[in-house]
């Protein structure tokens, strides 16, 4: 059975277990959480969970033990859309086709919602009955570095700080790696932290598969952005021009973006050659991240 049978069992695995780890609608207080499960459980690709899962076949990790890291860095990308969307940052009204969390409720509860979801995917990490308190402390050290100043944080500050501006290939690339490269990579990487042996070589071809994927995946989103259509990629077409926004496309130009795309896939694919059979996974996913259309 190829990955792609198998990954509907995934979905259904992480989309269970986000619905019990985010409170239910019904607690107090109400409104947040409704405004928590609107931004967890409305849609979604679950790239990073689905890579959670794929590196722990490549390394043979069983797929309980996974669970809460894949909810953990589900639970940290929403928070990060969350913020993403809100009027002080790039203010969009549209997300995975639906109102985004500020337009659905208020710019209040989102906030209140993003905060709350972070130490959230923390205490998901903490409460993991399949983890030692060892892979615990290290899990959170990953995910925490993956999204504070110097990951996803730091990423999405240099975006802002760069609108208007031209940055040169080193730039652009330092901000795409913080601002969406981080948490992929910590995707990939958590597996390690979980399985029973990894050796330096294998541990160092993964984080550069994840490291080349990561930056494939935010060059597609800037190619999406300029050429998808909003009905398809389930947020606003052409926004990233209209904000002036420093873009893959916008510094090498569109016909650049799609070779860098390809040459990122070929160096990641390349990096999982010493696994065989076992990174099946996760080749599958690197195609699916280099080629979608949403």
């Amino acid at each position: 059975m190829s990955f792609s049978d198998r990954q509907d069992n995934y979905l259904q695995r992480i989309n269970d277990y986000l619905e019990h780890t985010v409170p239910p609608p019904t607690s107090t207080p109400r409104r947040l959480h409704e405004a928590m499960r609107y931004a967890v459980l409305n849609g979604g690709k679950r790239i990073r969970p689905l890579l959670v899962y794929a590196a722990g076949e490549c390394l043979s990790v069983a797929p309980a033990k996974l669970d809460s890291p894949a909810a953990a860095i589900e639970l940290i990308h929403a928070f990060s859309l969350v913020h993403d969307d809100l009027p002080a940052m790039d203010d969009d009204e549209l997300r995975r086709g639906e109102p985004t969390v500020h337009v659905k409720f208020d710019e209040a509860t989102a906030i209140l919602a993003a905060d709350a979801l972070q130490p959230l995917a923390f205490a998901t990490l903490a409460a993991g009955q399949e983890l030692t308190d060892r892979q615990k402390v290290n899990l959170v050290s990953l995910i925490a570095a993956a999204c504070g100043s110097t990951g996803m944080t730091g990423g999405q500050s240099i975006d802002l700080d760069a609108e208007g501006k031209v940055l040169n290939d080193v730039e652009i690339r330092q901000m795409h790696d913080l601002k969406t490269g981080a948490l992929i990579r910590a995707s990939v990487m958590s597996a390690c932290y979980l399985a029973d042996s990894v050796g330096n070589e294998e541990f160092s071809a993964l984080d550069r598969f994840a490291t080349a994927i990561g930056l494939a995946f935010q060059i597609r989103d800037d190619i999406l952005d300029v050429e998808g259509e909003t009905d398809v990629i389930g947020k606003t077409a052409g926004a990233d021009e209209s904000r002036n926004k420093a873009t893959w496309p916008s510094v090498f130009g569109l016909d650049a973006s799609r070779e860098d795309c390809k040459s990122l896939l070929r160096d990641g694919l390349t990096e999982l050659e010493r696994f065989g059979e076992r990174a099946e996974a996760l080749r599958y996913l690197a195609r699916l991240i280099v080629e979608r259309e949403q």
